[in-house]
């Protein structure tokens, strides 16, 4: 099949999903082929990824504030150090005290276990990487950003261009074709995955999903050599542990469609 009709398909795909519907804050993903940047010798060169629903945008201070008020268990001064960092939520001014960080920013400082938990506790869970790649390899108009020059040097320019210290609020970035925001340009993201082509030190003899999580940012979702967006997400994701948090990792959510 030629990449120009795998590109039509797609396109009427996103159609019949959208026609099918999805969660109020959610977009729908049609299903796509997505081809991982790094593969095992005989693993598939292509994944199937099915049609999903995936979160407008990331998960905010304010959204994760009424999580860990439910769940205190997840609240910063009493999660287990197995399950987070000493930096979880630092930058909090207290447990149900965001302090300067807004309502509206996205949560960042959150560990896998902490982004898994809430998810769950909302009916959702972490998309994969493949699901991931596929929300944020779309441009701003057309289904593959590959093809886009305005979407490319957007992306690239959040590549060079340092974090702030105050972080815009989520949802506030431009939608991509799918109506997702921030996918690019904000933070990195936390997904779940399990066909991990990465093996560390702590995969070793370990099948366990906290041992082969992902995060991601920035990507086109591409196995080109020269896509150095994609070797920059490989490199950060094979840095992670389970347990880690960082000042500009968050995640959003992702559904069955």
């Amino acid at each position: 099949m030629t990449r120009r009709l795998t590109l039509t398909i797609i396109a009427i795909l996103a159609g019949f999903c959208a026609a099918r519907g999805s969660e109020p804050g959610m977009a729908a993903i049609p299903a796509t082929i997505y081809r991982p940047l790094f593969r095992a010798e005989k693993a598939p060169r292509d994944l199937p990824v099915a049609a999903f629903q995936l979160d407008v945008r990331p998960v905010t201070n304010g959204e994760f504030l009424v999580f860990v008020r439910e769940n205190p268990k997840w609240q910063r001064s009493k999660v287990k150090g197995l399950f987070a960092d000493e930096r979880y939520l630092t930058h909090w001014a207290g447990d149900l005290e965001p302090g300067n960080a807004r309502p509206e920013q996205p949560v960042t400082n959150v560990s896998w276990f902490a982004a898994k938990a809430f998810a769950a506790s909302q009916g959702k869970r972490l998309p994969t990487t493949a699901e991931w790649e596929a929300a944020a390899g779309a441009g701003f108009t057309v289904v593959d950003g590959s093809t886009e020059k305005e979407f490319q040097q957007a992306v690239t320019l959040w590549y060079g261009t340092p974090s702030p210290a105050l972080l815009p609020d989520a949802g506030t970035g431009r939608a991509n074709f799918f109506g997702v925001r921030d996918l690019h340009g904000l933070i990195w993201e936390w997904t779940s995955d399990f066909n991990s082509a990465l093996v560390t030190g702590d995969a070793r003899g370990d099948t366990g999903l906290e041992r082969q999580l992902f995060c991601g940012a920035g990507s086109l979702g591409a196995s080109d050599p020269g896509n150095f967006a994609a070797f920059m997400r490989f490199g950060f994701r094979s840095s992670l542990r389970a347990g880690y948090t960082v000042h500009n990792l968050g995640f959003r959510c992702a559904k069955d469609l």
